[in-house]
């Protein structure tokens, strides 16, 4: 009997580069995944990974970096975010660098997008059978990070960035039937959080939302927890992990084109080097390598 193995996505901002150039590999080597799982960033970039929209990610992300309606602080003090929200998930996707919903469609993948509720700081998750023909708004509320972007309401909740409640969400891909996965982190072997050193501001920005300060406080916790548990199922060939091979010199708010191709072209490398070896991994689950 085949097991399902799903793929399980980082979100990380900017640094989601090195996830886009590890997606483009799978699509020049057709490795297709019966279940997608992202957040933040990971979540924007297994949309145009779904889509078989090679390059897309590279072409916005590096494209318009440099862009002041993309990112920068003209839009924080003018909207409260510090990207173009409406820019990134209304004015590109559908009239700069069109996304193909039709192929999106098209694919059985299932496609889960994790987003944080801001009243009980839980993990909410939207399927295809939910989100139905509103992909982007999910992912615009698991891409609006703390401090960086509004709060984002969608079928009666109040959410926010994915990766504060669930930021590597292999969990969920296992409830939902993975006993294998594969996953993209964005940092390098050994990293791990530190505590948040904004205390005062986290309590002072978010009164409202006592969800959000609880996960935005025990975050470090929460994060260094889970990559033990990753750590744990890749030993026992559970998980297939690609990470960065290096630490990273990308902030989650990067904006250099030349640190940013550096970190695609380092996720593509990265995938090719592993690729023998995730194939043999591959071997008795459902992946398709055509």
């Amino acid at each position: 009997m085949h097991t399902k193995t799903g793929l399980v996505l980082e979100g990380g901002g900017m640094r989601g580069l090195y996830t886009a150039g590890v997606l483009d590999f799978f699509l020049e080597n057709k490795i297709e995944f019966p279940y997608v799982i992202g957040v933040s960033a990971g979540a924007c970039n297994a949309a145009s990974y779904i889509s078989k929209q090679w390059g897309r990610n590279k072409r916005v992300n590096i494209g318009f970096v440099r862009d002041p309606k993309y990112i920068s602080l003209r839009n924080f003090f003018r909207n409260g975010e510090l990207f173009g929200m409406d820019y990134v998930f209304d004015v590109i996707p559908n009239q700069i660098v069109p996304f193909d919903y039709e192929e999106f469609k098209r694919s059985d993948t299932e496609f889960v997008i994790g987003t944080t509720d801001c009243h009980t700081g839980e993990p909410i998750y939207f399927s295809r059978k939910e989100y139905k023909e509103d992909l982007l708004t999910p992912i615009r509320a698991s891409s609006s990070l703390p401090f960086a972007a509004p709060i984002v309401s969608f079928q009666g909740y109040e959410l926010l960035d994915g990766g504060m409640s669930d930021p590597i969400p292999v969990k969920k891909a296992e409830q939902d039937g993975c006993s294998r996965n594969v996953i993209v982190l964005t940092q390098h072997e050994g990293y791990m959080k530190k505590p948040s050193r904004l205390h005062f501001m986290i309590k002072r920005k978010y009164a409202r939302y006592p969800g959000v300060v609880r996960m935005l406080e025990g975050r470090w916790r929460h994060y260094n927890r889970t990559i033990e548990y990753i750590n744990q199922l890749e030993k026992e060939k559970k998980a297939f992990v690609i990470r960065p091979s290096q630490p990273l010199e990308v902030s989650r708010v990067e904006r250099n084109q030349r640190k940013l191709t550096k970190l695609y072209d380092l996720g593509w490398q990265n995938a090719a080097d592993t690729f023998e070896e995730l194939t043999n991994w591959l071997n008795e689950s459902t992946v398709t390598t055509k």
